[in-house]
């Protein structure tokens, strides 16, 4: 029997992504699978249903969560969980380190969860890492962010009235997002810096034409992530890395840690010491903010006339691009599990079992599990602790490795 893939409208407040997009749909079709998809699902990222030819279209959520497998841009209410039958396949972006009323429900319920963020760091599995497509999208759109919140140009421009001196842009992590913001502030004509404590990175920020600010410090590790800086170490860093955020006219910041706090980039003396005009684009905003004024979902101006802002669920601000992009991540990681029509799961696969969230009535993640379980309680097989979901996104005095702003 062909297997039955539901796509429900997303609910959560400010979300205007889909997991589907018409492309893609052709794509299941042709692997013989039946999609089912709720009306208007994809309205907000500019699809109308008539371009989704090869599905069935349904006015009942209902009927899309009684699928085989459903597939989510976030993770599913527990009301909508209870909607799902017992051994069905979620996956997308569950928000594994916050989402604990989702996860409890999914557990409770016996379905296998399938999170993005624990997708393993292997080559084969590039093409189905939402979490760097989302992020790499958000790093763009907090260049222009920045663009249209700066006082001024970004290019150099000469006027028969005088030369206008290009912007200096500071971006603070250089993973996913802070090398995509580098390239399109670089492309609107700023003059760029960036910072990350990993010294490797040094390469990738003069290739799309910036400038690395040396501290002297390499914190790398095996791996390509970054070790916790010392105190000596950290206060050597601040004090360098500050100078030239109080340079700067615009501030973009993109580091953040699975489960924890983003850490403090930009403290409020930092701020003071800004020029009037200038603005920080908190990336991390999601994560409580790297700017120690972050205000999660706002937009302030600073006594001085610092124009503070923490945008949250960037990749929304871009839905059509944003939408295909993670569509087509979740498509290639079902495809090899899909033969001939049918749903064949192999645990032995490497990307799928590192990716299981639940699964027969466990949290099959350790980490996970005993965070919401409890040391004493936990139970199910183990899995050991996820790998860094996305490049790192260095910054002075921390080492962060995932970016803020991917979902």
């Amino acid at each position: 029997m062909a297997v039955r893939i539901g796509v429900p409208r997303e609910t959560a407040p400010g979300e205007t992504r889909v997991a589907l997009v018409p492309a893609v749909a052709e794509k299941y079709a042709a692997l013989g699978a039946e999609v089912l998809l709720e009306r208007r699902a994809g309205q907000l990222s500019h699809i109308g249903d008539e371009e989704y030819a090869t599905v069935t279209l349904v006015d009942d959520p209902a009927e899309v969560f009684a699928a085989d497998v459903v597939l989510k841009v976030d993770p599913p209410t527990p009301a909508e969980v209870e909607q799902m039958r017992e051994g069905a396949v979620v996956l997308g972006l569950l928000q594994p380190y916050k989402a604990d009323d989702a996860i409890t429900a999914l557990r409770d319920r016996g379905i296998t969860s399938l999170a993005l963020e624990f997708l393993p760091r292997i080559t084969r599995a590039q093409s189905m890492d939402a979490l760097t497509s989302q992020a790499s999208i958000a790093g763009y759109k907090a260049a222009l962010m920045s663009a249209c919140m700066a006082g001024r140009y970004y290019p150099m421009l000469m006027t028969p009235a005088g030369t206008l001196r290009p912007a200096k842009v500071l971006v603070l992590g250089v993973g996913v997002a802070g090398l995509q913001a580098i390239a399109t502030a670089r492309r609107l004509g700023a003059v760029v810096e960036a910072y990350d404590v990993r010294s490797v990175t040094r390469e990738q920020v003069q290739s799309l034409g910036g400038r690395f600010i040396d501290t002297g410090i390499d914190a790398e590790v095996e791996g390509g992530y970054a070790r916790e800086l010392t105190d000596e170490e950290k206060a050597k860093a601040k004090e360098i890395v500050d100078g030239h955020i109080v340079q700067a006219d615009a501030v973009i910041t993109t580091a953040a840690v699975p489960g924890r706090r983003a850490p403090i980039l930009v403290t409020a003396d930092v701020v003071d010491r800004m020029k009037p005009g200038a603005v920080i684009v908190d990336m991390a905003a999601e994560g409580g903010g790297n700017c120690e004024l972050t205000r999660p979902g706002e937009e302030y101006i600073h006594t001085n006339g610092v124009i503070v802002y923490g945008p949250l669920n960037i990749p929304s601000m871009l839905p059509e691009h944003a939408s295909d992009q993670y569509a087509r991540n979740l498509m290639h990681f079902l495809t090899p599990f899909i033969k001939e029509g049918e749903l064949q799961l192999d645990w032995d696969d490497e990307v799928l079992a590192g990716s299981v969230l639940t699964r027969d009535g466990t949290i099959v993640n350790a980490q996970v599990r005993e965070r919401i379980e409890g040391a004493d309680e936990a139970h199910g097989p183990e899995t050991p602790a996820p790998a860094a979901p996305a490049e790192p996104a260095g910054a002075p005095g921390d080492a962060p490795d995932e970016e803020g702003g991917a979902s």
